[in-house]
This record gives structure tokens, C-alpha cells and sequence, in this order.
């Protein structure tokens, strides 16, 4: 399998709700690192998995929606906990749509799988993986 992985940023505030998350449970920021790591089992005629350009802006334009935002007071998340998990997966529902509409072009519709890791730290992450 291959695979060509981009990297962006964005930050966000969130609180969370419940016992298990201690003083996170007050509004707090967070700064993601995000890998996105396109796969498929052969290359395209040029060569390649994906166009790294495409990927890379695609990538940017779903995260744009979240970036500097207060997770807290957009109404789809109302009463969910956005943990690192919850938006690794929200991430990738959103890049795996914008691939489906073409923003990688004929070259995405290629792929197998796309996976997401959102670094919360140089120590800590999580991610969500999955069919395209």
C-alpha cells in the first residue's frame, strides 16, 4: 500500500463534561498538528497517490472551519465532548466528503483509505482510520 501524508494546524477552545476529565473539564485551548495520510494499493500514471497540493489545501479548507473557533458553541457538538478522538473523526468525515466531490481530483477517487492523527502534544495523540 501507498501512502503520501500532509500536515497542517489549527487551534481551538472546548471544556468537556464530566468527572473523568478533571480540570479539563473548565474552557481550555488546545493547538492540533494534523497528519492526514492518503492509501492506495497502486499508483496513478504520474506516479503518485494523491497530488500533494490538492491534498494539502483540502486538508486546510476543512480545518479553516474549526480554527480559532470555541468548539463549545457549535451547534452540531452540543452536548458531545470534542475530545482529540471525536474530532480526529470529524476531520476525517470531512475530508473523506470533500474527496468524494473531487478536491483531489480524478487522482482521489483512486484511493483506498484515509487515516487522521490529531497531536495534541509532542507526547500524545489520537486518530481515526477508515475505508474511502
Amino acid at each position: 500500500m501507498y501512502r503520501v501524508t500532509v500536515r497542517d494546524h489549527f487551534m481551538i477552545a472546548h471544556s468537556f463534561a464530566g468527572e473523568a476529565f478533571g480540570p479539563a473539564q473548565r474552557m481550555h485551548g488546545a493547538t492540533y498538528v494534523v497528519d492526514a495520510t492518503f492509501r492506495r494499493a497502486s499508483l496513478d500514471d504520474d506516479g503518485v497517490v494523491v497530488d500533494i497540493a490538492r491534498a494539502t489545501e483540502a486538508l486546510g479548507n476543512v480545518l479553516a472551519e474549526f480554527n480559532l473557533r470555541n468548539l463549545d458553541e457549535i451547534g452540531e457538538f452540543s452536548g458531545r465532548n470534542t475530545t482529540t478522538e471525536f474530532m480526529a473523526r470529524v476531520v476525517f468525515d470531512r475530508l473523506a466528503a470533500a474527496i468524494r466531490r473531487g478536491a483531489l481530483g480524478e487522482g482521489g477517487r483512486a484511493l483506498d483509505r484515509l487515516e487522521i492523527i490529531l497531536h495534541e502534544s509532542h507526547v500524545a495523540s489520537a486518530g481515526y482510520e477508515g475505508a474511502l
